[in-house]
């Protein structure tokens, strides 16, 4: 009986409600509702058509209890109230000149609800318990929302085997125009976000113009290296790269509790032969796994693992230990943004349960396979002039063995000072 009861009830209110939208569409306004019995309240959209706008504006809203819903560029979006507050851009709350808070979000009652809530051509306006009063361009919250974000990369990428980079045929730029023009400066910057890696040619083979050549886009990331590391085969350092052996692809100072952004290679000099640079786009990799194999893509996005160095070598004492998994992901896109592998300097596996350690090796091994095989191998010869710039974040590198004298140099740069610069010119980093 209540629930025949009830369902009469909501019939009448459903009847009641599409009489009211009939009469608004004879007068024509344009409408949309949501209409799900579970809400608490119910709020009707209307819009008007003005002759400016080719397209009416398909918005609906509804206020629950505890978060406000906003259907909007066929997304269905969602908002805790206490985040609309603490995200007023209102002149008390925020500084649209140092783009910062000015608002104690401490402040804000984690109960709070809007008084009342109303829309006005293409903004929301809430009205809080206090009279404040905080307004949203609906693209605005479209952009900023969870739901938005998800649908979303942060940086687009191409990804690439070596039949892939080679057809693209991505062009160098020229030492001048990287360094005196914005716009060739852009176009290298636009590479290597796309790319991972990108080249500079006619550069003076020095040290100096080498580090001219980054400064022009990033602070250098002065580290146990130094600032510039300037090197040949001597062993000079307790670490491989300073032999004439070959060199298995990886990422640089894995060690590090975060990882060198971007790597800079300058082949000075090279009486012999061999020598030559391998690249692998790991990310490409890594998507072979997720599609073939998600599961286990999951688990090396998961499972932390530490990387060691440890040098004792005349007067360079260091012991670095950094940890973080293999891959990782933004949690709420699941996009990668990190590839942190080194066979040469993985320390001991003990931050992994028995029963998980089998299953990461095999993992691990996935992955493997798909760095090393061959068609996914670019090789590339350095050499004095051709200056080479490694996303370390996302390309491994390796080298093959060589003989005679062999002389680079180079350094780490800052990955937030070369993002900001790509930003500055307008490019999405």
């Amino acid at each position: 009986m209540k629930r025949q009861k009830f369902s009469r009830m909501w019939n009448c209110k459903l009847s009641h409600l599409q009489s009211k939208l009939q009469a608004l569409l004879k007068g024509g306004v344009i409408c949309r509702t949501l209409q799900q019995p579970n809400f608490k309240s119910s709020f009707l959209l209307t819009i008007h058509r003005y002759h400016t706008v080719s397209k009416p504006l398909n918005c609906a809203w509804q206020q629950h209890e505890d978060h406000f819903e906003l259907q909007y560029a066929n997304t269905v979006m969602r908002f805790d109230y206490v985040w609309l507050r603490d995200h007023c851009r209102s002149a008390s709350c925020y500084n649209s000149k140092t783009h910062q808070r000015s608002l104690d979000t401490a402040s804000v009652d984690l109960c709070i609800k809007p008084k009342t809530i109303r829309l006005d051509e293409t903004t929301l306006f809430f009205t809080w318990p206090d009279g404040h009063v905080t307004r949203y361009d609906l693209d605005w919250l479209a952009k900023n929302s969870y739901e938005g974000q998800k649908q979303k990369v942060i940086q687009p990428r191409i990804l690439w085997n070596a039949e892939i980079y080679q057809q693209a045929q991505v062009p160098s730029v020229d030492f001048q125009s990287f360094l005196e023009s914005n716009e060739g400066l852009k176009k290298f910057l636009q590479n290597f976000l796309l790319y991972g890696i990108a080249f500079v040619e006619n550069v003076p083979p020095t040290q100096e113009h080498t580090a001219r050549l980054a400064e022009r886009i990033s602070l250098i990331r002065e580290t146990i290296y130094g600032r510039m590391w300037h090197f040949t085969s001597d062993f000079s350092r307790g670490d491989t790269a300073y032999t004439k052996l070959a060199l298995d692809r990886h990422t640089d100072t894995t060690y590090f509790q975060e990882p060198c952004g971007i790597q800079v290679f300058h082949c000075l000099k090279h009486e012999g032969t061999g020598g030559r640079t391998l690249l692998v786009d790991g990310f490409y990799a890594a998507e072979q796994v997720l599609q073939k194999a998600p599961e286990e893509f999951e688990l090396l996005s998961k499972v932390p693992l530490k990387h060691e160095y440890i040098e004792n070598v005349g007067e360079c004492q260091n012991h670095m230990i950094g940890v973080g998994p293999v891959l990782n992901i933004y949690p709420w896109n699941k996009e990668l943004y990190l590839i942190r592998y080194n066979n040469y300097d993985r320390a001991v596996i003990n931050t992994v349960p028995y029963d998980v350690v089998h299953r990461w090796y095999t993992a691990h091994r996935t992955l493997t396979k798909e760095l090393r095989r061959p068609e996914n191998e670019f090789w590339v010869k350095l050499k004095p002039g051709k200056v080479l710039f490694i996303d370390n974040w996302r390309v491994l590198h390796g080298r093959e063995s060589f003989t005679g004298y062999r002389q680079l140099c180079g350094c780490y740069l800052t990955r937030d000072d070369v993002l900001n610069t790509a930003r500055l010119l307008g490019l999405q980093a």
